[in-house]
């Protein structure tokens, strides 16, 4: 007997080492780092040049912080459905699902595992761009609270579109379907829900409800996102709620949605047989 943790499993140990061991992964999350550095640094040098006495001020560091943080979740949104939507359907093309369904492993074990290695990744190129935002503690206007509160964040979405895409990877055979559903509802959550609240928001005749909008955009990743680094743009919406926030609403929606999907998906993972009249 070994002395690794009993909670790595086969499966998760096999997929650590298929993600981590090859040159493909510390490749992308050089590429990644590079994309974040030079977005925020050509986002400052602008800012910069614009300022008289040349130097970043309080205001500009907390735009910074803002342009950076929106621009790794719309990476985090673009990059996670292509990391999981294809790690069941991937080895039911390989043929290999049926061999892995044989082995002692739970459907639970096998999707939890798969979810997890999938997203330790993502976990590990979100973590590596904490350094990054030395540059706003550097010119302050930005609390470590809001830029931990913002990294909690972004796990918790990595998790829900991970559940969506092993949810489709599950019940879709095709990897192509199952990317392309899960982008689908990537779409739905950061189009769909801003133009439903502005549309269902005009509805009357005293102009935009803010009430309605609010709660519509508390479906929305981005506009939550922008909630939890400027507090009182949640209580611009909830005038009549002081002590509600959006994330609330979209933490308590989406951890029901997020914990359906994948009891579906340990649900629909083997076959199950028809009973017999």
């Amino acid at each position: 007997m070994n002395s690794k943790l009993n909670w790595i499993n086969p499966v998760m140990e096999k997929e650590f080492r298929l993600r981590m061991r090859t040159i493909r992964s510390p490749i992308s999350i050089l590429v990644y780092l590079l994309a974040i550095g030079l977005i925020a640094l050509g986002f400052a040098y602008i800012n910069m040049r614009n300022m008289q006495s040349g130097v970043l001020s309080t205001a500009n560091s907390s735009q910074l912080f803002y342009f950076l943080s929106g621009t790794q979740l719309v990476l985090i949104a673009f990059m996670t459905p292509g990391l999981t939507a294809g790690v069941i359907s991937g080895e039911r093309e390989k043929q290999t699902l049926n061999m892995l369904l044989t082995t002692e492993q739970s459907s639970g074990t096998i999707i939890l595992s798969k979810l997890f290695a999938s997203l330790s990744f993502m976990l590990l190129t979100v973590v590596a761009t904490m350094p990054l935002y030395s540059i706003v503690f550097l010119y302050g206007g930005v609390s470590p609270l809001q830029v931990l509160s913002v990294f909690v964040f972004y796990i918790f979405v990595m998790l829900l579109l991970g559940s969506v895409g092993i949810f489709f990877s599950t019940i879709l055979k095709k990897t192509v379907i199952s990317v392309i559903a899960t982008y689908g509802f990537v779409l739905f959550i950061f189009g769909f829900t801003a133009l439903a609240g502005l549309f269902f928001g005009n509805i009357g005749r005293r102009g935009m409800n803010e009430e309605v909008l609010g709660y519509f955009l508390s479906f929305n990743p981005m506009a939550v996102l922008v909630s939890l680094m400027v507090p009182d743009f949640a209580k611009e919406l909830f005038k009549g709620h002081t002590h509600l926030q959006m994330w609330h609403i979209f933490v308590a929606a989406y951890a029901v949605l997020l914990s359906l999907l994948l009891w579906l998906s340990v649900r629909y993972l083997r076959p199950i047989m028809k009973r017999r009249k």
